[in-house]
């Protein structure tokens, strides 16, 4: 049975958002025709105007939005605009009436879904840049600040831009297989696929930086050295803080405690010792700051849904 798909565009998008998961399906529809099998996906590009200019300036003919979908696939791709809270009313509006079967929102694509009371009671993911804001505005779904894609029930949600794509493959495997994906990456020459649980980015170069100096220089010490024990009251005393005083600081600029900081920065330096050295899993605990190789396995278990000797085979590099 073909799955209808409807991709939504609006003045501003980000066309990797459209083009990435389009391709993908696309892809699938190539592989299945080669072989003589029907196409597994009836893709439609609409929106509210007959073309569409991307932030870009990239221009898509699109079809009009006609009927609000119900059942199918809808896409909801972003772009800068999408996460306003006064634009694109008209779309949302339509959304709003929208009941698909599945959902796939792309980057910030994720406000206008959330406007439109799409992903209420659903856990979420968004362009990392956004993704505080998306919690703060949006008290009825949970947002996962980490992840690189999310599927909660019927409700597909990517970070930044090419996230979209592997989410594509994600939905492509789910529909008809891993070996079919497969068959997609390698046209598309690229890897396949990155874990939904995977970061969107690496280290903490991406983290919030602090503009408070005594909080900075706390945040520079803890980059600097993340197996060290980094204690709050530690931490405090060295800037003349109160212990108290010092932690609300350090959330009020980072958005994460102290603790959560540093289990954050062990995990992604952990994660690029792995791909970037050939140390065992003790040196990578220990340089870390994990401790043991049985603690780092259970913090990849729990976070990332892998082991670190998986983890290190899939990603890589030398």
């Amino acid at each position: 049975m073909v799955e209808p798909v409807t991709v939504v565009a609006f003045p501003g998008v980000q066309s990797l958002d459209v083009t990435g998961p389009w391709e993908v399906l696309a892809g699938a529809n190539r592989y299945r025709t080669t072989r003589d099998e029907p196409p597994a996906y009836r893709l439609r590009l609409a929106g509210a105007t007959a073309q569409v200019v991307s932030e870009s300036g990239l221009a898509l003919t699109v079809d009009a939005l006609g009927e609000p979908v119900s059942g199918g696939t809808l896409v909801v791709p972003g772009g800068r605009s999408a996460a306003a809270e006064d634009e694109h009313d008209d779309l949302v509006a339509w959304l709003r009436q929208c009941r698909p079967t599945r959902l796939l929102s792309v980057c910030s694509g994720a406000f206008l879904c959330a406007r439109a009371g799409l992903l209420r009671g659903h856990r979420v993911v968004t362009h990392w840049s956004l993704s505080r804001e998306l919690g703060r505005r949006f008290t009825d779904l949970t947002v996962d600040h980490d992840a690189l894609y999310v599927h909660d029930r019927e409700v597909w949600t990517s970070g930044g831009v090419t996230a979209g794509i592997d989410l594509a493959l994600a939905v492509v495997a789910a529909d008809h297989g891993t070996r079919v994906a497969q068959e997609i990456a390698r046209w598309l020459v690229m890897f396949l696929h990155r874990p939904g649980a995977q970061a969107q980015f690496s280290g903490p170069v991406w983290r919030e930086r602090a503009t408070e100096r005594r909080v900075a220089a706390a945040q520079r010490a803890i980059d600097a050295d993340p197996a060290a024990a980094h204690r709050v009251d530690d931490l405090a005393a060295q800037l003349a803080m109160s212990p108290r005083h010092f932690q609300r600081l350090f959330v009020r600029e980072t958005g994460l405690t102290v603790g959560r900081y540093l289990t954050e920065l062990r995990l992604e330096t952990a994660k690029r010792l792995l791909v970037q050295s050939d140390l065992g899993l003790g040196a990578v605990a220990a340089r870390a700051g994990f401790g043991s190789a049985e603690s780092l396995r259970r913090v990849f278990g729990e976070r990332l849904g892998t082991t670190p000797g998986e983890y290190r085979t899939r990603f890589s590099i030398n």
